[in-house]
Parts: C-alpha cells; structure tokens; sequence
C-alpha cells in the first residue's frame, strides 16, 4: 500500500518511536515536583522545550506545548484577542486557513467581534496588499498560514508579516504545514504547529507566543505550560515530536528535492494522461511533497475509493467526498474545479516506483468511471436538431452529474445559444464555472430558482 497523505497526518518517524519507547521509563512522573522522577521528567520536558525552540527559531520561555495543534490554534487566537481585546475586536483571516482557525473566527464574530476574510487568487495566494488593506485601527490580530494544507501554496508569511508590524498588529501563523520543511520566515508574533504533521505522535501542538505580545489565556488555567495549556504535559509524547522534528529538519534538504521532483513529475503527467484534468496550486511557490488535481466528470468519492483498491492513500477536497455535499472551502476560494479533486501528499521516503505505478493507475481509473457516468465522447452529437436554448434539469442529482448532463446538450444548441442548468449541489457553482473555461464556453451567471439556482452557459464553439 502506498501511502500518499501526509498532508493529514505523516507516517510515524522511526526516531519519534525511539525517543518515544525511551522516555516512557524516564518521563512518566510529574515535572513539577522535586523528588527524583520528578527532576528526570523536568530534565527531560525542558530539554524539548529548549530544542524545539531552536527549530522554531524562538525563547525557551515564549513556547508551550499543547494537547493538539488545534487548540494551539485556538488557544493563539483567542489569548490574543483578549489580549488586545482594548484596541478593537477585528480578527483578519485568510479564506484559505486550516478549519481550526476558521472555527475560531467563527466563534470570535458570534461573540460580538467582527472578521475580515481575504480573498485568494486562483493559485490559493494571498496578496499582501489585501491584508494591508484590511487593517484597521480596531484591528487586534492577524492570522495566516505558512502554507496551504489542501493544495500546498505557500504564503507570503514575510510581507504580510511586515505590514502587520508597521500597523501593530500581531500576526498568527499556522505553521502547522511548513514547520518541518524550515523556520518560518519575517517577524511573526504567535506561531503553531502539530507533531503529526512532520512525523511525531499525534496529539502534541506548539503554541509560541512571542515577548511583548499581549496575550490572556481564556478560560481555566494552572500553573503549567506558563497558564497557557492546562493539564498533566505528556511529556513522553513531546520528547518524540521534538526529536522527529529535529530528524525531520536534518533531512529536510535531501527530501524536498527528491520530493519536488516527483511532485512535477505527478503535475505535469497527470495532464497528458487523463483528459479533462485541472492541476491546481501554485507551480513554484509550494511545499515540496503535495501536488493536487481535479478531473472533470469524476465522483471524488468513487475515485478515491477506486485508487484504495489500487492500493494507494490519497485525500479529497470533493465536495463528493463531504457529508454536507459543500465543496471545499479552500477550492471555493480558489474559484478552482471542485469534482474528482485528489490531493497527492507524499511523505519522506516516498519510492519513485510507487508514484510510477500511480501514473499507470489513475488513467484507468477515471477512464473507467467516466465510462460509467455515461460521459459524452464529443461535445457536438451530429445530427440533432439545434434549439436556441436547452434547460437541464439536475436538481436532486450530486457532481459530477450537472456537469455532465451539461457536456451532453451543449452540442445540441447553436454557436451562441444557451443552456440553462437547474441544480441543487453546491458544488456547480464551482463545476460549472471552471468546466466553461476548461471547455471554451461561455458562463453567463447564475440566476435564483424556488429550489437551488439555474447556472447559463453560453455556447461559443
């Protein structure tokens, strides 16, 4: 089985299951008493403080270590705004943000504050101009991530960085993604991060909260991790993330080539294989082992499961794929195709073999389930009659069928006549968008019905 998702959770690094075993027997007592398996526990919490905080290019005594990179992130938002809850309630997030930083959004507006969500580019990139644009004399935080976990775009963290210090504003990055790869570039204020991303155990988070940031812990505190993250530290757990993230750093160079290679390979075959696919991601500006793509008239769920039995692990940003049939919000935001997306996220060590099998698999895949779909072969049937305007109706019916009911009749009305789509599925206000510019056709708008929206598309060849 090739495992292809280390995007969500990588493979355990042999040194983490080392270090793990080892501090088993020497830290599995209370760091904060004085008897002897006290001071061992002590010894050995500080020391991965201390290294940790060389990785991540901090103090010592500016990062706590939490129970998950979730609740760095939302203990980081929300220490913060209450910190500078006296100088306005503007939160400034990214449209493309991890879900947990989208949730803490959430509950920072139902709480009476208010949040700018800026826009990405078709690549998943910010401008920094934007975020310059949305700050605010009331504007108490900032926050964005390194790198993009669903499509690998990186972040201009460094600019963004800037024209927050020049307002002074903080800004939070959500390093959850780059952090293994290297330190995370220009003056940032908070930072997190998740073990399980770079190879350690899951269920260890950093939360770095630099000196001269305001910053009060919500909710109920002790007296351990500075009052910032509450409860007994798992310390065996958090000498294995700080030593699989030293590993993972000591072998960052080596793998980023060998993983940016055959992520290029995957982007520009994966093209030439299949018909009808949109690579999506920044081509240059990305994290060296994700590469994502999107077939036209594919059930994102159907493929996945099909590449399963392929014998290989990859995720989706499908709203196929959702129990709430919403694509994305990051494909959303990118304005990107939606249907039969796949996100390959190879880990260190990934074999060249296994991402050529890839290639000669996917294909037939596709291939097969497009066949079944009952994909048009040619978008002109000849020998029917031409109306000036058809309408489909697809309510009810999840992608990738609107598209393809689409792909069906456009043949079947004049260079400059319409279709008009009736759907239900969220996902064709993506689909249907990105399969007229795919194609060459025109997409007029999209216009109210009693039940989902009626999406025009015009013919132009």
């Amino acid at each position: 089985m090739a495992y292809f998702d280390a995007a969500s959770a990588a493979p355990l690094h042999p040194v983490a299951r080392q270090a793990l075993l080892a501090s088993l027997d020497e830290g599995w007592a209370d760091p904060a008493r004085l008897y002897r398996e006290g001071r061992r526990a002590r010894l050995l919490l500080d020391a991965a403080r201390e290294a940790a905080a060389e990785a991540v290019g901090c103090r010592p005594d500016e990062l706590v270590f939490t129970p998950s990179g979730t609740r760095a992130v939302h203990t980081g938002v929300a220490g913060a705004l209450a910190g500078r809850r006296r100088s306005g309630r503007h939160l400034i997030v990214s449209a493309v943000e991890h879900s947990s930083v989208l949730h803490a959004a959430e509950a920072h507006e139902a709480d009476g504050g208010t949040v700018t969500r800026v826009g990405v580019d078709r690549t998943g990139a910010v401008a920094p101009s934007a975020y310059a644009d949305a700050l605010g004399a009331d504007t108490a935080l900032a926050a964005l991530q390194s790198a993009n976990h669903e499509v690998g775009t990186e972040q201009p963290v460094a600019e963004v960085a800037e024209a927050c210090r020049a307002a002074g504003v903080p800004l939070l990055v959500d390093a959850a993604q780059s952090v293994g790869w290297g330190p995370v570039p220009g003056g940032w204020s908070l930072l997190t991060a998740s073990a399980h991303k770079w190879g350690g155990p899951s269920g260890v988070g950093l939360l770095v909260v630099r000196k001269g940031v305001r910053f009060a812990p919500r909710g109920p505190v002790d007296e351990r991790e500075s009052g910032r993250a509450a409860g007994f530290e798992n310390i065996p757990a958090i000498v294995a993330a700080v030593a699989s993230l030293r590993a993972a750093r000591a072998e960052a160079a080596e793998q980023a080539g060998r993983l940016r290679e055959l992520t290029e390979r995957i982007r520009t075959r994966v093209p030439e294989l299949v018909p009808d696919v949109e690579v999506v991601g920044d081509p240059v500006r990305r994290l060296p082992g994700i590469v994502t793509f999107s077939c036209l008239y594919v059930d994102g769920e159907t493929l996945l499961h099909e590449l399963d039995r392929a014998g290989f692990s990859v995720s989706s940003g499908s709203s196929c794929t959702s129990s709430t049939l919403t694509p994305s919000h990051v494909l959303r935001a990118m304005g990107v195709l939606s249907e039969g997306n796949v996100r390959v996220s190879l880990p260190p060590g990934t074999a060249a073999e296994d991402v050529e099998r890839f290639l000669a698999v996917l294909p037939g895949a596709v291939a097969g389930m497009r066949e079944r779909l009952g994909v048009p072969a040619a978008p002109s049937p000849a020998g029917r009659p031409a109306a000036p305007a058809l309408t489909v109706d697809a309510l009810g019916r999840r992608c990738p069928v609107p598209v393809i009911e689409l792909a069906k009749v456009i043949g079947d009305v004049p260079v400059g006549g319409t279709v008009r789509v009736l759907s239900d599925d969220e996902a064709a206000r993506l689909d249907i968008p990105a399969w007229c510019e795919m194609r060459g056709q025109e997409y007029v708008g999209e216009e109210p019905a009693d039940r989902g929206a009626v999406y025009v598309v015009r013919r132009l060849g």
